[in-house]
């Protein structure tokens, strides 16, 4: 063995599979990275003495004595605030031509912020798409997944919420985006004139699959340096988190672990754990909220991601084409915020609850219309007022192309109540009606 200044360097490989190689190595620790025969990877497993690390690029053409050099730590990510309005590859370098970072140098993957100093999420995230604020209000400090189809605009959804929220910084963590995909983020910010709060981790459909496993970590160290130091609120997105966990599955197949469900795992739970629990409410202004996309199977919810949201996260928004109007709408079935009463009503105004559940309310309706209509049996005038209410709902409230305040979200509410129903038949309290009600 040879040590150079902080690394040590072996040249006996034991073990190499398509993605890793072991060896036989002192002191090496979980997630420590090193390079192996020039290539960058990390350590997956250690027993003992027998060191497995994770080859980024993959092993094809690495020999038996390639030089494998240990780096003595974890990723690692500079922060300061030149990180802002700036792009990076999944290992924190430069993808913009613009220079390196100075700042001080963090291990990535750390752990969260102590339980302690953890407070109650009570800060409402506007995102100006109704089917959020409205429906299912984004409260800072919350981690929510946005279930869509693979060809659903949910990219485009990500951006308008990252230009919309009311927040100080944006951090985007981009896994597996095609060129498009990415262009379309930088077009899209650099047009708006908002790169000065934003930062972006990319990882793209060229770039190896396993390095989407760096860019949570990387999006989240830079999360914690503006929330925690600089106590700013911060908003996360992730996407997709589908393919970080095909990712996973890549790894611990080639590393013959025994499968769980759909060849993840077994230990996908706390991989997803892990991340989503970065998100906080601290007890100054600095807060961790956290949106990832998962894409699901032609539909399937009980895909094998979706199992874990109703453990870790809280709540989902579900996106889908409505067929009656065209429009891509957050499906208010399927979707949910379960920390919404936090702030309804309490930063919002005092018929937001009442709005929001008669809305729903009456949409319900309208669906059960559609399908007496289906099975041939005649409808009622009520009926045929809840069809044309839930077509004008979708449109100027569901939809994800309307952008409107919160307050103009409930005005417009009201304006559809009073054009297809009585007072009587939307059961919101007489007290709001007679204040809030669009004769």
């Amino acid at each position: 063995m040879a040590t150079k200044a902080y690394q040590r360097t072996y040249t006996q490989l034991e073990a190499i599979t398509k993605a890793t190689v072991t060896l036989k190595a002192k002191g090496a620790a979980n997630d420590e990275l090193a390079t192996v025969d020039g290539r960058l990877a990390q350590v997956v497993k250690t027993k003992g003495d027998s060191i497995t690390l994770q080859v980024f690029g993959g092993t094809e053409g690495i020999p038996t004595n390639a030089e494998v050099s240990f780096k003595g730590s974890s990723p690692m990510l500079h922060v300061s605030e030149q990180l802002a309005g700036r792009f990076f590859n999944a290992y924190g370098e430069p993808i913009d031509g613009g220079p390196q970072i100075e700042g001080e140098l963090r291990e990535t993957g750390g752990p969260s912020v102590n339980p302690y100093r953890r407070r109650q999420p009570s800060e409402l995230i506007p995102t100006g798409i109704a089917g959020i604020d409205l429906n299912n209000t984004l409260v800072s400090g919350q981690k929510i997944p946005f279930f869509a189809d693979p060809d659903q605009p949910y990219n485009k959804v990500m951006a308008d919420v990252a230009l919309r929220a009311d927040v100080d910084k944006i951090i985007l963590g981009g896994m597996g985006l095609t060129n498009d995909d990415y262009l379309f983020f930088r077009h899209e910010f650099e047009s708006a004139g908002a790169l000065d709060k934003i930062v972006c981790f990319i990882n793209t459909t060229e770039e190896p699959p396993v390095e989407r496993l760096l860019v949570p970590d990387m999006a989240l160290c830079a999360a914690e340096y503006f929330a925690v130091d600089k106590g700013e609120k911060v908003l996360v997105l992730l996407t997709d988190m589908t393919l970080y966990a095909d990712a996973l599955s890549i790894v611990s197949n080639r590393m013959d672990q025994i499968p769980s469900k759909d060849s993840m795992p077994g230990s996908l739970y706390s991989d997803l754990a892990k991340i989503y629990e970065k998100a906080v409410q601290l007890p100054g202004s600095g807060s961790i909220t956290i949106i990832a996309v998962t894409t699901l199977n032609d539909g399937d919810i009980t895909h094998a991601i979706p199992d874990n949201t109703g453990y870790i996260t809280e709540g989902q928004l579900y996106l889908r084409a409505d067929s009656d109007t065209g429009k891509v709408i957050i499906d208010p079935f399927r979707s949910l915020s379960r920390l919404k009463q936090l702030v309804q009503g309490k930063k919002t105004r005092e018929d937001h609850s009442q709005v929001m559940n008669a809305s729903v309310r009456l949409y319900a309706d309208a669906q059960n219309a559609k399908t007496k209509l289906e099975n041939g049996f005649d409808l009622s005038d009520y009926d045929l007022r809840c069809l044309d209410y839930a077509k004008e709902y979708a449109t100027r409230l569901l939809s994800i192309d309307v952008n409107l305040k919160i307050d103009e979200m409930l005005d417009t509410a009201w304006e559809i109540f009073a054009k297809h129903f009585s007072p009587a038949e939307t059961g919101i309290k007489q007290a709001l009606i007679d204040k809030y009600w669009k004769a």
